[in-house]
């Protein structure tokens, strides 16, 4: 049963405690990420993220690892455009050591020097993996594409001469900045006493400081563009998308509907008809990923570099012709997908600690499993020609393309 606490100074604890399981996730979140970031100290997010784990007060690096790897559990992090989350899972019987590890990585940390110095090489090894992986990478330059250089549209990771920029005093800063208690929220699911654990937070968390920095903007603005990165692979990958709907979006489960009937699972339109009838890909689905107060719906592709134009000429068509050959049976069917991963999904304790932490953040409440499918279930045929009318229009597209391709091959697509 979902529960909500605040902690003395005022941070909020979302928790759902339920006794079937032998393990506890749990979770702080601080609502800042790459968007928030100013383009010359783009990467301090997930460079301080890396950061807190190399030794606090009371503990080396070393200490952490090994105290982790002793309890059989997991510690870590990680940043994304708006947000950035460290969180521990152990078996339940560690709840008190998962706690004081956590907190004290997150309360403190002392940011070596040399570790700074260090963790710069590291995370400029992982630039190198990411570029390396290009069915990843054709990510980061399509948020370029759509959005710009800065804002969403910079990368998470940073840049190689802004992460060799950074100094002590640079993390330090984001900490005062971004690191106070109203831009914290604490989630846990699991086997646990609610009572207890929020006792034991607040003794942890009791010198924090309230005041953070206001993050203001406005909405970005979906730029339609067509860019190719040519580069000798043996596999082209493409990016084509529009913009679409922030995260709290009243429909929001119409758009996850049609994204499932799109491009989401095997029996998808893009699987079925461009792996499966074609041949012309192995990897090809439809994602979308939202914000506070935008969004987009994309699609990916891995596919050879002879194909590009063809390829994209196909998914372009699976999109503008949603609208008017949408049907009931795949309505159906969508709906019993999406239904069926929510409750996988929910036999993960992690799973769960990361829903309900998004939920407080984006929504300001709990909405259950039940309200969840029920918002599935009332999806009409209507709802979603309206909705796909409204999102997929020719001219709204952006399409990026990564591979050994000529820079003019995908002129006239669109």
């Amino acid at each position: 049963m979902f529960k909500k606490e605040y902690l003395e100074n005022g941070i909020p604890v979302v928790m759902e405690p339920f006794k079937n399981v032998h393990s506890v996730s749990l979770g702080i979140w601080v609502k800042v990420g790459s968007r928030y970031e100013r383009p010359e100290k783009n990467g301090i997010s997930h460079f301080l993220e890396h950061m807190f784990f190399k030794g606090t007060k009371k503990r080396t690096a070393r200490d952490i690892a090994v105290e982790i790897d002793s309890m059989g559990g997991d510690l870590n992090a990680f940043t994304s455009r708006e947000n950035t989350a460290f969180y521990i899972k152990v078996i339940d019987q560690y709840i008190e050591k998962g706690i004081d590890l956590l907190t004290d990585i997150f309360v403190n940390s002392v940011f070596p020097a040399a570790e700074i110095e260090k963790e710069k090489k590291i995370i400029r090894e992982e630039l190198k993996m990411v570029e390396d992986t290009p069915d990843d990478y054709i990510h980061d330059l399509f948020n370029q594409t759509v959005w710009g250089r800065d804002g969403i549209g910079q990368s998470i990771l940073g840049r190689r001469e802004t992460i060799t920029s950074f100094t002590r005093d640079d993390i330090l800063s984001h900490i005062r900045k971004y690191y106070g208690t109203k831009d914290i929220v604490i989630s846990c699911a699991g086997n646990f006493d609610p009572e207890s654990l929020v006792e034991k937070f607040n003794r942890r968390f009791r010198g924090l400081w309230r005041g953070t920095e206001t993050k203001t903007g406005t909405p970005p603005d979906f730029r339609r563009n067509i860019k190719v990165y040519p580069k000798e692979l043996s596999e082209a990958h493409l990016c084509i998308g529009v913009p679409s709907l922030p995260y709290t979006s009243d429909e929001r489960y119409v758009l996850f509907v049609l994204n499932t009937i799109l491009g989401a699972g095997v029996s998808s339109r893009l699987f079925q008809e461009i792996r499966e009838k074609r041949g012309l890909s192995y990897s090809v689905y439809s994602f979308t990923a939202s914000y506070f107060d935008t969004g987009l719906w994309g699609v990916y592709a891995g596919v050879s570099r002879k194909k590009v134009r063809e390829v994209a000429g196909l998914i372009i068509t699976e999109m503008m012709k949603l609208r008017d050959t949408l049907n009931e049976a795949e309505l159906d069917r969508a709906k019993k997908q999406l239904k069926g991963n929510l409750i996988l999904g929910l036999e993960s304790t992690g799973n769960r600690m990361n829903n309900i932490a998004r939920q407080e953040i984006y929504f300001g409440r709990y909405i259950s499993p039940k309200e969840i499918m029920k918002s599935i279930d009332m999806v009409n045929l209507k709802q979603m020609k309206d909705l796909a009318e409204e999102l997929i229009i020719k001219e709204s597209f952006s399409i990026t393309a990564y591979g050994d391709v000529q820079k003019n091959i995908l002129d006239g697509v669109l």
